[in-house]
């Protein structure tokens, strides 16, 4: 594994100080829905785990305690239409974001090994295939690296950050046809998997139906070749405890696992803990759902109101906000800035034309952001 220099590449919320400044400086206070950052307290199930596992003088399993690792399995199953997935093909991360950044180099990819990620996507993709030396290729359309011989990884993310946007099994299958037929690992992030709101995809009380690449109906039953990311950050509001995993293809899993252990790139112990409860209680999550139901439905009517569109966002955090007069995302970022709202504008993810509106502040601070753009 060997880490490249990233210095050069320009950290992407850096570039929106300006309307930032702009927020910052209305007369009601800043609203802040740039940053998908939980707000709501963590769930007593949780911190309850913690706090019994607080006394943890050893060193923690690179691989995951027992435990940890057959709750995953059994959330596999339950929640996400996945049977019999095996615990040792499990591997808990220090968060999704350290996965993401450091999975091309732990893969041992570099120069000449091209890697894709969408063509709108969470930054970090590209931070991190950069920083294993590998080429980064932004495309949809599988028809843009079916054939190709140097593509030796495909980043997946359903439901995708920032648009929102959910694949289908059918849409799945043929990523994973095509990597296989190349000998190329798809990895998918599928971080916001219960947090769906388009009926089409409803996360209610039975399985999501937002499908899983671990899903058999995708791989075939086999998942070879095949790794799901998670993250408990936003279903269980634990973003500070940075808790998430890999599962999928045990070769590959032991693999990461052995070079984790060299590395020293371990969980905590409390924290996995933590995470055993968390995903073995689907009724805070249930919660959590609705909190942010509600938060989206009210900012949703509210921009539409002023005169903005909400494209695809049928799950996830985040609506994709544009103008229909065809403004940039950026000046959308700005209108909504002159009235102390902080957005993500879409250029920091790839798009011109839209700017990301998160669902991650405190009621009081939603209903404050619907009366400024009500007004509007």
């Amino acid at each position: 594994m060997g880490l490249h220099d990233l210095s050069d590449l320009p950290y992407p919320w850096d570039s929106i100080a300006g309307i930032t400044a702009t927020a910052k400086s209305h007369p009601g206070g800043l609203v802040d829905l740039s940053m998908g950052t939980p707000v709501d307290p963590t769930p007593d199930v949780v911190r309850h785990a913690l706090e019994a596992a607080s006394n943890a003088p050893g060193y923690p399993m690179t691989a995951g305690t027992p435990a940890l690792r057959q709750a995953v399995a059994d959330w596999f199953a339950r929640r996400r239409g996945v049977p019999g997935l095996d615990p040792a093909a499990v591997l808990p991360t220090i968060g999704s974001k350290e996965l993401v950044g450091l999975l091309p180099s732990l893969l041992h990819l570099g120069p000449g090994d091209v890697v894709v990620h969408p063509a709108v996507a969470y930054p970090t993709y590209v931070a991190g295939i950069r920083a294993a030396g590998a080429t980064p290729l932004a495309a949809d359309d599988v028809a843009d690296w079916a054939s190709r011989g140097d593509v030796r990884m495909v980043w997946v993310n359903s439901p995708g950050n920032p648009t929102g946007r959910v694949l289908g099994v059918e849409a799945l299958r043929v990523v994973v046809d095509a990597a296989r037929a190349i000998g190329a690992v798809v990895v998918s992030d599928e971080c916001y998997a219960e947090l769906v709101w388009d009926s089409s995809w409803d996360a209610g009380p039975g399985p999501s139906r937002v499908p899983s690449i671990l899903d058999p109906r995708v791989c075939g039953g086999s998942h070879e070749g095949l790794l799901a990311a998670y993250s408990l950050s936003k279903q269980s509001s634990i973003a500070g405890y940075r808790a998430a995993f890999l599962a999928g293809d045990r070769a590959l899993i032991a693999g990461l696992t052995q070079t984790r252990k060299h590395l020293g790139l371990i969980v905590p112990a409390p924290v996995q803990a933590a995470m055993t409860a968390a995903l073995s209680d689907d009724e805070h999550v249930a919660v959590m759902r609705e909190t942010y139901g509600a938060r989206r439905r009210a900012l949703a009517a509210a921009i539409e109101k002023a005169g903005l569109v909400v494209d695809e966002s049928g799950a996830g955090l985040y609506l994709w906000v544009a103008a229909p007069d065809g403004r940039s995302g950026l000046r959308v970022a700005e209108w909504f800035a002159e009235r102390g709202i902080l957005t993500a504008p879409g250029h920091l993810y790839g798009d011109d034309t839209h700017t990301r509106v998160a669902l991650t502040s405190t009621d009081a601070q939603i209903a404050d952001a619907v009366s400024r753009l009500t007004e509007a």
